[in-house]
């Protein structure tokens, strides 16, 4: 202890010196990057995604221009590999506060008749394209008579009756914001994206001031280039002709055998947002107005109602129980003849189920995943899982379900050893059941979609080598750490149950009504108090806006079926609200219909949702 004590003693003294000296502390997420003007920034491409599949691609499967120094992975954590994200470096080149227009990337091949048709489908499929810098995504905003929407990334292209248009030139804009202070800056934000308080050392010298980007929007646009005029301009060389970015025009038409030239312009420009805020703009609502004080007045009437039912039953139940357990035998049977209801079944209540195997194995998992999804609430809350880690929150669920096993065997264990009567022989087989029943059954789903990502060539795939990290995980940390919590439970002594339990089960008595109308009817007062709770939830786009929005954000997919599920909501929400306020989510993809150069009269192909963050 006094071992303990002492290093306790040195942990505190040395966070306090840290402290004092000014190199600051931070909560995990994304070490911030301080640059200097002229330094180069990297930029890097995300699988292409939408919003009509679920099926990720790389970015580099379509016709677009390539790095110089050949395509290289960034490096990936666990949770991103299952995520399905493919980061990758791109060609686009940015330095520091050094803005630059007109910029020739790349003219592609003649387009085949395979790419060409693979970019019609792309556009068809409304996929996005994901660019990241200093680990922000690009967010495009749009606005919409008083609405302001906003997605991350950018669509390949777009379809306007018969014909289709790419984006081809893209207008960056970078957010810096410049630290001043010779010593150290200290910025205090809230946030959870890395720092409380963050050091700003150059890196050319210690105290020189410098520039951190705190926001990336981009804008993309259709524009006809000549491809006879870049014969002899070289990649990142000044395009010959003036190019005029606007977004609600398009003029970038796909045609078998023509090439498509790429371009784009970046500007920089000095912000007030601080680096622990910068992703405010990918969190916030707009026009949201939550009216809390009627949000807790439901929950607590809610918990009032619920704390005076559980007192009643409580101490009707033990009194009742009390009075039961002091008559005799005789005075038992004479009971029971006038008793009703509850009190019918005490003496069966506790009684051994017909697969007591089942339930220890279906209760050890549950409470494994109930324990995985609280601490990670817990961690996420804490800020220990920001959306500048991406992946992080799925590696952590897999390492919180990982190292709850051992509370999983212990549960399942101590179970069977009560529903034994304290006979603990066969556990080591409740412990191995606990260990594969739910792992065995989601591998098994795991790799039926694999293979069926593996033929679409999707980035969703998971590569051979992740399948080995994962059963390496899972039977040499998630089994034995199993079977010693059931080591432990079988150790532990078995519960003893409140009350006795009879001899002979008593008859059952045949149903008055169907057990599905039992169960519907006992979830529609749930249904209904969290029906009319989400009312209070109104923000000026919507109540269902404000829900699906939350269900579907980028960094709490926890699995593909997120999607699933908010597209249910949606339509639920839409029942209830469509009279009530307008729909985003009908709103075209642009804020203006686009118009092609050549064909004015065109009419777009609207997109069927909005890509939320």
């Amino acid at each position: 202890m006094g071992f303990i004590r002492r290093f306790a003693l040195w942990l505190l003294i040395s966070s306090l010196a840290d402290l004092r000296s000014g190199d600051g502390f931070y909560l995990p997420g994304s070490y911030p990057h301080e640059y200097q003007v002229g330094d180069a920034l990297s930029v890097k491409v995300n699988s292409l995604t939408s919003i009509e599949t679920e099926m990720p691609f790389s970015y580099y499967s379509l016709p677009f221009c390539r790095p110089q120094e050949g395509i290289k992975d960034s490096a990936e954590n666990l949770g991103e590999l299952l995520m399905g994200d493919r980061i990758e470096n791109s060609p686009y080149r940015f330095k520091m506060f050094t803005n630059e227009s007109d910029v020739f990337l790349c003219g592609s091949n003649p387009l085949s008749s395979q790419d060409f048709d693979l970019l019609k489908k792309r556009i068809d499929e409304m996929y996005q394209v994901n660019v990241i810098l200093d680990n922000l995504p690009a967010i495009r905003y749009t606005k919409k008579d008083d609405y302001v929407l906003r997605w991350t990334g950018y669509p390949v292209g777009v379809r306007a009756g018969d014909a289709y248009y790419v984006f081809n030139h893209l207008k960056f804009t970078v957010f810096v914001h410049k630290y001043e202070d010779a010593n150290a800056a200290r910025v205090v934000g809230s946030t959870g994206d890395a720092a409380d308080v963050i050091q700003t050392t150059g890196k050319s010298g210690f105290g020189k001031p410098g520039w951190m980007v705190v926001g990336f929007e981009v804008v993309p646009c259709s524009f006809h280039h000549n491809a006879e005029s870049i014969k002899n301009v070289k990649m990142y060389d000044k395009y010959p002709a003036k190019i005029q970015c606007d977004p609600i025009t398009v003029a970038m038409k796909l045609t078998q055998n023509q090439p498509i030239v790429f371009t784009y312009e970046v500007a920089f420009v000095e912000s007030d947002i601080k680096w622990p805020s910068r992703w405010d703009a990918y969190l916030k609502m707009e026009g949201a107005k939550v009216h809390w004080f009627s949000i807790l007045n439901s929950l607590m009437v809610i918990a009032f109602l619920a704390g005076i039912v559980l007192v009643i039953l409580l101490r009707t139940v033990r009194r009742d129980l009390t009075r039961y357990e002091e008559l005799d035998k005789e005075s038992q049977a004479q009971m029971n003849e006038e008793l009703s209801g509850w009190k019918l079944v005490v003496g069966d209540v506790f009684r051994a189920p017909d697969h007591p195997l089942l339930l220890c194995v279906m209760v050890g998992d549950g409470v494994q995943i109930l324990g995985m999804a609280v601490v990670t609430i817990l961690f996420a809350a804490l800020g220990f899982m920001s959306p500048a880690s991406r992946g992080t929150l799925i590696t952590g669920m897999l390492f919180f379900y990982l190292i709850l096993g051992i509370v999983a065997g212990y549960f399942a264990v101590r179970i069977w050893k009560t529903l034994k009567c304290g006979d603990h022989s066969g556990w080591v087989g409740v412990s191995w059941r606990v260990a594969c029943f739910f792992p065995g059954i989601a591998f098994l789903i795991l790799t039926t979609l694999n293979f069926l990502l593996w033929g679409s060539h999707s980035t969703g795939a998971i590569p051979i080598s992740l399948f080995i990290v994962l059963l390496l995980l899972w039977f040499c940390i998630s089994v034995p750490l199993t079977l010693t919590g059931g080591f432990l439970g079988a150790k532990a002594p078995h519960i003893e149950y409140p009350v006795r339990t009879n001899q002979i089960p008593r008859e059952i008595p045949p149903q008055k009504y169907p057990s599905w109308l039992l169960v519907i009817g006992a979830g529609t007062l749930p249904f209904g108090l969290s029906l009319l709770s989400f009312q209070y939830f109104d923000v000026d786009l919507g109540t269902k806006h404000w829900v699906i929005k939350l269900w579907k954000h980028d960094h709490v997919q926890i699995s593909r079926f997120t999607r699933l599920q908010a597209s249910i909501l949606d339509g639920l929400y839409g029942a209830f609200y469509s009279k009530r306020c307008p729909d985003p989510w009908s709103l075209p993809l642009h804020s203006l219909p686009l118009r092609p150069i050549s064909r004015p009269t065109l009419s777009l192909h609207e997109s069927k949702g909005l890509m939320t963050l």
